[in-house]
């Protein structure tokens, strides 16, 4: 296998890659992750019945916009239009999943914005249910963050 070259990194630090002469091409990138959670607290979002309100609708706002403002986040992530952001959950027994897909057209890749959005919304989630997943001691036992992947990258060069 073929080493590739470290292009972020310089003698002084690092540095943003220049994408200017690459192509625009359409990009697609679809990431994934999980929360686990009590049954009881499952049960509470599925009734509307946390405190703090609805906690996917809040989720599903939150991956929105961390996917717009990631290159804010992520120090030498290039600032991308983006023309699509879609947010899934899949609600189970002991778990959430959240599934973003976030569509560009443009120099570079989405992947980055899509697994900010599925963290984001994983982290509003614990905020939105912390109040119900604490022991009597006010730690998480059970609460945990996992499985945050990117299950799908594609493009498609347009011009």
């Amino acid at each position: 296998m073929e080493k590739k070259e470290l292009t972020h990194l310089t003698s002084s630090g690092v540095r943003m890659v220049e994408v200017g002469d690459k192509p625009v091409v359409r990009r697609t990138a679809i990431a994934k992750g999980r929360i686990k959670l009590q049954k009881e607290t499952i049960a509470l979002i599925k009734e509307k019945g946390v405190k703090k309100g609805n906690v996917l609708t809040t989720a599903q706002i939150a991956a929105i916009q961390a996917v717009k403002t990631t290159p804010q986040m992520i120090p030498l992530c290039h600032s991308i239009p983006i023309s699509g952001v879609e947010v899934e959950f899949e609600v189970e027994h002991e778990h959430v999943q959240v599934t973003v897909k976030v569509r560009s057209t443009g120099k570079t890749g989405v992947e980055m914005e899509a697994i900010t959005g599925v963290s984001v919304a994983l982290l509003t989630i614990w905020d939105m249910v912390k109040s119900v997943e604490k022991d009597e001691n006010g730690q998480y036992p059970s609460t945990c963050i996992s499985d945050i992947e990117v299950i799908k990258k594609e493009k498609e060069t347009i011009y």
